[in-house]
């Protein structure tokens, strides 16, 4: 189930965020209703971490190796959650932000995703 979810903008593109609760099977099925939501996306990227069964996963969706869903994972480890995860989509707005710009970009809307305060 969502929990929460935002947008942050960086340079004319636009990355919606959120975090997802429950299981692993949640995380999945949330995965599939907003990739139809956002058919149009330029990627859909992603980590979560369960305990039972212990699983963790990312995925960059065509950004380049290591630039999305590792930081996304860090992100969660390095706030020792569990049973969550994060989605960011991403909508290319034209400029090019390189491998750190992306890494920035998306350590920060897993940050603003998995914050306990109100965005």
């Amino acid at each position: 189930m969502r929990e929460r979810e935002g947008l942050l903008e960086i340079n004319k593109s636009k990355f919606y965020y959120f975090k997802i609760g429950g299981t692993i099977a949640d995380f999945e099925s949330e995965l599939e209703k907003i990739k139809a939501e956002h058919k149009r996306a330029t990627h859909i990227c992603y980590a979560y971490s369960f305990e039972k069964p212990f699983e963790e996963k990312c995925s960059d969706d065509g950004e380049p190796k290591g630039t999305a869903g590792n930081p996304i994972l860090s992100v969660i480890k390095k706030k020792k959650l569990s049973n969550v995860g994060v989605i960011v989509v991403r909508y290319f707005g034209g400029i090019k932000l390189g491998a750190g710009g992306l890494v920035r970009a998306y350590t920060k809307s897993a940050s603003l995703a998995l914050s306990s305060e109100e965005n």
